[in-house]
């Protein structure tokens, strides 16, 4: 078969992808070899992701299925001590003004996702991603094994890998290196659990984070009215020091990893399996060619700490379709690599978020200062997803003094 774009891939990027192309024309098909609905992980929304959902008309069907609104991320200290608060504002011409985005439970959300691309006209086979289809210059296609065993052939003028951890792409051999990342020696130990102390009023929708020590933390997530996603990311070797079962574990540092989470989970009341992720801090520079471009987890994941990664996947894959959208007005068709601009934009922004993290892991005291009081409102701009500058903000180079690279990067075309 023959579409324009083929999506390797069917969460929330590959879906937002197909609707941003939708929205230009553009006709795609995605690819996915998981049942839907599934579980996962990655339930918490930026501002700014929340305005991609806004852009593709989504905002009344979330208000619809009552996903928890979030205004913002509490931070407590060791011992549940001197927490900080980071609200999620949008920014106008007259600067700072309140704003809201989302929680997810991405079982629920996904699905609605992919309901709502395939009601737009979007093609979907149910089936797994082979390989890429190349000519001697390009990438032309995919082959596809479906659901019930027949290989087929995608032919297309763009592969766009939506595949996340999976990393379509890289696994093909078609980008640079999948090189670990600042974070990869740690694991996540996760699950659901029912009731929970939420904040009162309208901010009971809001993330909670709670740190012992460096990369030693917990989630508490609000998914509805009675279920919260709770996770404790640790070291690997300490996980694996404690011998104890991923259930056991997760029970335990519930209680003793900071007081506030004990107070915010008095009774344990697991609702989900208790599952694992581990050495999921991963960087590909280079994830674009001639005919395939990758967009948030298929090419690069930094840390979970403040919610990202469901924010990188929705809005990469609007940058993606408007990449896609000029590539098909014949801008840069003639290029060695047509989507480079696209690459550079996406490093940039992801390269604003680990300056960002990495202070806040190293160097803690800085990083209170600027969230607190230096720089509070480049940190909320930040924090919301605003991470695409024509110039850095004084926050962000502050960031990058102390994390030691004073150097500017190169400049970003804004967005």
């Amino acid at each position: 078969m023959k579409t324009d774009v083929a999506i390797v891939g069917g969460g929330p990027g590959g879906t937002a992808c197909a609707m941003f192309l939708e929205q230009a024309g553009i006709r795609s098909t995605i690819i996915e070899k998981a049942q839907f609905p599934r579980y996962h992980i990655g339930e918490s929304m930026t501002g700014e992701c929340g305005n991609c959902l806004r852009t593709l008309g989504l905002a009344d069907e979330m208000v619809r299925r009552a996903h928890p609104v979030k205004w913002g991320v509490s931070v407590y200290g060791p011992g549940g001590k001197n927490p900080f608060y980071v609200p999620v504002k949008g920014r106008g011409p007259d600067g700072l003004f309140e704003a809201s985005t989302w929680q997810v439970r991405r079982s629920d959300f996904d699905r609605m996702m992919l309901d709502a691309a395939r009601s737009r006209g979007v093609g979907f086979i149910h089936g797994e991603a082979v390989e890429p289809l190349r000519d001697a210059e390009s990438v032309t296609g995919v082959r596809v094994r479906t659901a019930t065993g027949v290989v087929e052939d995608v032919v297309s003028s763009v592969v766009i890998d939506a595949s996340g951890p999976s990393t379509f792409l890289s696994r093909s051999n078609l980008t640079s290196r999948k090189e670990r990342g600042n974070y990869d020696n740690q694991v996540a130990i996760f699950s659901q659990v029912s009731g929970g102390v939420r904040d009162a009023g309208k901010t009971a929708g809001d993330t909670l984070i709670f740190y012992q020590k460096k990369h030693h933390w917990a989630w508490f997530i609000p998914l509805d009215d009675e279920s919260v996603s709770i996770g404790v990311v640790v070291p690997t070797e300490y996980f694996a020091s404690r011998k104890e079962s991923k259930r056991d574990f997760l029970v335990r540092e519930l209680h003793e990893l900071n007081p506030e989470l004990k107070r915010r989970v008095p009774e344990i009341r697991l609702t989900e399996e208790v599952r694992a992720i581990s050495n999921y801090s991963y960087d590909t520079r280079h994830f674009t060619g001639k005919g395939y471009l990758a967009i948030g987890d298929s090419h690069r994941f930094i840390d979970p700490v403040f919610s990202f990664g469901l924010y990188f996947s929705i809005k990469e894959a609007e940058h993606a379709a408007a990449a896609t959208a000029a590539y098909f007005k014949g801008l840069g068709r003639d290029d060695d690599n047509p989507f480079l601009g696209y690459e550079q934009r996406s490093n940039a922004g992801m390269d604003v978020v680990q300056e960002l993290i990495d202070a806040f892991w190293n160097q803690p005291v800085a990083f209170a200062v600027m969230v607190h009081s230096r720089y509070t409102e480049d940190c909320i701009d930040m924090f919301a997803g605003r991470v695409y500058m024509d110039e850095p903000s004084p926050g962000l180079l502050a960031f990058r003094k102390v994390n030691g690279r004073i150097a500017p990067s190169p400049a970003i075309v804004g967005g």
